[in-house]
């Protein structure tokens, strides 16, 4: 079934150990579309601004993503400017922020969009996030993601969100900041009772844990020897995760277990290359192959 997104698309400046890009195709939405196409047909929900490359949304519209609710602003485009340092590739040093078109947007979406089952709130504005959420009908699945500045900000907007939303997704640090818990078992049963049924927790290179009322588990990660650039990981893996649960049509242990797999096997790819340098050519043969290596690495015999 098909999938909604709303997050940011921006040209991103990323500097690592391994060198440096400048005006990369970046933004929650796209690095989440990016992996979410392989499973199922994404409609995106952002705005860029006039500056914003024509190349970048052919490229975009080539990899099968629709882009009728992408607007195209007066001001400039969303503009993000990090640097990872090395021995601290899991967090980045935020060194310019330009919001440009993204301090007067509001979202919205087409009538045929509002009746589509899978929806996905990646990295945003909770503000925006619940407006959106009051467009469209009987959705399936709602899922979520946030980031430490909305959980410092606008923590009451986010908490707001949180009863509506059936998925949460949050990093180790993200997930200690909105419950205050240092143990993650105890954080995840902590954000179970703000609202959603079912709580990820990304941990970078320790993997991913999951929790439910009816059950937890985790998995690790897939062992890459050489990171080069982090960015839009962790959207990576949400789109896996999303994409896979909207392609099996069920939110079971068995489908949850699978999909957790797929993301983690699609961030791996992230991970290995400049901005979408791996994921863009990325094609399921390849997902399928490496994550038959990541069940091996941890199963036992």
């Amino acid at each position: 079934m098909s999938l909604v997104v709303l997050g940011t698309v921006a040209l991103d400046h990323v500097k690592t150990p391994s060198g440096s890009k400048k005006d990369m195709l970046g933004g929650s939405a796209a690095h989440f579309a990016m992996s979410a196409r392989l499973f199922t047909d994404v409609h995106m929900v952002a705005v860029v601004g006039k500056d914003f490359p024509e190349r970048h949304l052919d490229f975009l519209r080539r990899k099968g993503i629709d882009l009728t609710s992408v607007k195209i602003g007066s001001g400039k485009t969303f503009r993000w400017s990090g640097e990872y340092k090395k021995g601290d590739l899991n967090n980045a040093l935020t060194l310019a922020t330009e919001l440009g078109v993204l301090e007067n947007y509001a979202p919205e979406i087409t009538d045929h969009q509002k009746h589509l089952p899978n929806l996905f709130l990646a990295n945003f504005d909770p503000d925006l996030q619940l407006k959106l959420i009051s467009q469209v009908k009987s959705p399936q699945l709602i899922g979520l993601d946030s980031m430490n500045l909305w959980i410092t900000h606008k923590q009451k907007s986010l908490r707001r969100l949180m009863k509506q939303v059936h998925l949460f997704v949050a990093n180790d640090a993200e997930a200690r900041a909105l419950t205050e818990e240092g143990n993650l078992i105890m954080a995840a049963q902590k954000l179970l009772t703000m609202g959603p049924k079912m709580v990820v927790i990304k941990k970078g290179e320790h993997g991913v844990l999951f929790c439910s009322k009816k059950f937890k588990f985790c998995f690790p990660a897939y062992p890459i020897d050489k990171v080069v650039d982090p960015t839009g990981a962790g959207d990576t893996f949400a789109g896996g995760l999303m994409g896979y649960l909207s392609k099996a049509h069920k939110v079971d242990e068995k489908s949850l277990r699978k999909a957790l797999l797929y993301a983690t096997t699609a961030a791996s790819f992230n991970v290995q290359a400049f901005g979408m340098g791996r994921t863009a050519p990325l094609t399921m043969r390849e997902v399928e192959e490496r994550m038959k290596h990541l069940v091996k690495f941890f199963a036992v015999t």
